[in-house]
């Protein structure tokens, strides 16, 4: 099973280097791991103490976060080493100041594995969630170093609980403690002989809740809601965006003002959507030049103000459960207390079936829902105001994890 394994990575390498010369978002990562142990020599010096954060992308480190924070401040005489797995998390958190070198990690292959440790030699190492690579825990384990797995959340029909995933339920093993997100979780590494685990819930509900604690004023996002009704659609996806345009372009925008921050941000797809609408859009990248407050419609074709954002949704629509994609953060717009609609495919997220079930989220599998509910919240303020308070005492009884997670690490 080992050889299979490591046979399938070598074979993923070859291909991966080849198809990302047609894929610049796969060349970056592709390019970007020439580089890491380059980078390692360079921050790491041999009596270095270091702390190794590994994320699989962006809303995993976002997700560990406030872990790391913990850590940087408890141990600040460590350097930290913080490694990415995905493009998307590294390009916007390279410049991360949790860390002292960021890093794409090398395929798991066991010679990048020795590489690797024998640069870093943890004293101690975080995963978050899910992206668990054989060769680097073997080798942790080898070396009788120290690794623990946070926020982790498991379905049965994942490899660790089939016949064939002995190599992964083995992976797990070397960790000496596992933090799980739920009770099923925790049912399911039981299962399989991993008693080690503690239900500590997940932390991204502590993640969303320091963002109450920052200032989210945006001079250009007040310019353009004035006083009006706002729905915010976060992270949206053409499935998403084609069902909103046909109701923007049906119902009056006299009172109601849309801001969209579509997940894909190239051009020529956010100029499709632009010239969809009926009504006066904007641009982020051209907000100097137009009038915003005359705008009904205004599209963020930027990153990284999405949460700030969502503190300004009267109503808020998050997007990737429309398609296949996968749903993306609800709880970033539950913190602030907004009501919110989601597509049909949220089965994979637990706190989107609670949220449902409390009946502070709505889900819709099509126009004529989307219509039905919109206009049901955009009519009864109270009734809004309700849900959105339901969606920010969820926030509230579900904070905690970190402090689970942070009295447990002592090194």
């Amino acid at each position: 099973m080992d050889f299979i394994y490591n046979i399938a990575v070598s074979i993923v390498n070859f291909h991966l280097k080849i198809i990302a010369q047609f894929n610049p978002k796969l060349k970056l990562g592709v390019v970007g791991r020439t580089e890491t142990f380059t980078k390692l020599s360079a921050a790491i010096q041999k009596d270095d103490e270091v702390l190794w954060f590994h994320c699989a992308s962006l809303g995993e480190y976002e997700q560990g976060l406030p872990v790391f924070q913990v850590l940087r401040e408890r141990y600040s005489g460590f350097k930290i080493v913080l490694s990415f797995f995905s493009p998307s998390g590294y390009e916007i958190r390279k410049d991360s100041p949790i860390a002292d070198v960021v890093v794409y990690l090398p395929l798991d292959t066991k010679k990048n594995a020795r590489r690797f440790l024998d640069a870093v030699q943890p004293k101690f190492t975080v995963f978050v969630k899910y992206d668990i690579w054989p060769n680097y825990l073997f080798e942790l384990k080898r070396r009788k170093l120290r690794a623990i797995l946070i926020s982790a959340a498991f379905r049965e029909n994942q490899s660790y609980f089939k016949f064939y995933g002995l190599r992964m339920r083995r992976a797990l093993s070397v960790f000496e403690h596992i933090f799980v997100q739920n009770e099923a979780s925790k049912t399911l590494l039981k299962r399989i002989g991993i008693h080690n685990v503690t239900t500590s819930g997940d932390t991204r509900y502590d993640r969303v809740s320091q963002q109450l604690e920052q200032n989210n004023t945006l001079d250009f996002i007040d310019e353009f809601k004035q006083h009006k009704t706002c729905v915010v659609v976060g992270s949206s996806w053409p499935e998403d965006e084609k069902l909103l345009v046909e109701y923007i372009n049906k119902h009056s925008t006299e009172h109601v003002k849309y801001i969209i921050a579509p997940h894909n941000m190239k051009a020529g797809q956010i100029e499709t959507l632009k010239q969809s609408l009926n009504v006066d859009t904007a641009l982020f990248s051209e907000k100097l030049n137009v009038d915003l407050k005359n705008c009904s419609v205004f599209i963020i074709n930027t990153i990284g103000l999405l949460s700030k954002i969502y503190s300004y949704a009267d109503i808020a629509y998050v997007g990737g459960a429309m398609g296949t994609t996968g749903l993306h953060n609800i709880l970033e717009p539950a913190v602030f207390g907004a009501p919110i609609i989601i597509g049909k495919h949220y089965d994979k997220f637990p706190e989107a079936k609670q949220m449902i079930k409390e009946a502070g989220v709505k889900s819709i599998g099509n126009y004529k829902e989307l219509e039905t509910t919109l206009d049901q919240l955009l009519h009864d303020n109270a009734l809004a105001k309700k849900l959105g308070g339901l969606n920010t005492n969820f926030i509230k009884k579900n904070k905690g994890a970190v402090i689970q997670i942070t009295d447990y690490i002592r090194i």
